[in-house]
């Protein structure tokens, strides 16, 4: 043991934290032991705040303070369109590009046998409770274009098919600004099946 107990502990709280190893954890609780006692206090006391004022909506499972969120709360957003998506920071990557006003499907999780995660282990049976209201004409799958976020897409487009909605898959290929010498196969591949006219 090189450290004294509360600092040993500290290190071992933050290197618990994912993407956080053992040299980052040390540096990130130095820097917490070299902070004013009350911007210390301030940090414990925003992860604390964080962490009881926030909850899940019982609608559509983003992160929310107010049961339901502002979003599904809002009268205008498109109500006939809900966007699937795996991950509630999801949900924030597309309010930042102003382009969608429908509404979300947070999953919770992609199907994923390897990590013993199946359909009934992810938000399916609320995302299908929302379909029987006859209000609800397009699914927009936003999952991530990884093998899990396709297995995902492809089992929730078996699901809703039948049921008279339309079901649409995000775009996948190039990222603006990015060089096509650098892309791979796949996404090379997946750029020209989205082609369109211009």
């Amino acid at each position: 043991m090189y450290y004294t107990e509360p600092v040993a502990r500290l290190i071992e709280k933050f290197s618990a934290l994912p993407g956080i190893g053992p040299k980052t954890a040390q540096r990130l609780s130095f820097h917490i032991l070299g902070m004013p006692t009350e911007e210390v206090e301030a940090f414990a006391e925003a992860v604390v705040d964080a962490k009881t004022r926030t909850k899940y909506c019982s609608v559509c499972g983003n992160l929310t303070e107010a049961d339901p969120c502002g979003v599904c709360q809002d009268s205008g957003r498109d109500r006939s369109v809900i966007c699937v998506l795996g991950d509630p920071r999801d949900v924030v990557a597309m309010e930042r590009t102003r382009e969608y006003h429908g509404l979300y499907h947070v999953l919770h999780g992609l199907i994923s046998p390897m990590d013993g995660i199946g359909p009934n282990d992810i938000r399916l049976k609320e995302l299908l409770n929302r379909l029987h209201d006859d209000q609800v004409q397009e699914i927009i799958l936003a999952t991530s274009p990884t093998v899990e976020g396709e297995a995902t897409a492809m089992y929730i487009a078996r699901l809703i098919k039948p049921l008279g909605i339309k079901v649409t898959r995000i775009a996948r290929g190039l990222p603006v600004g990015g060089d096509l010498e650098y892309a791979d196969e796949v996404t090379l591949t997946k750029a020209m099946e989205g082609r369109r006219e211009v």
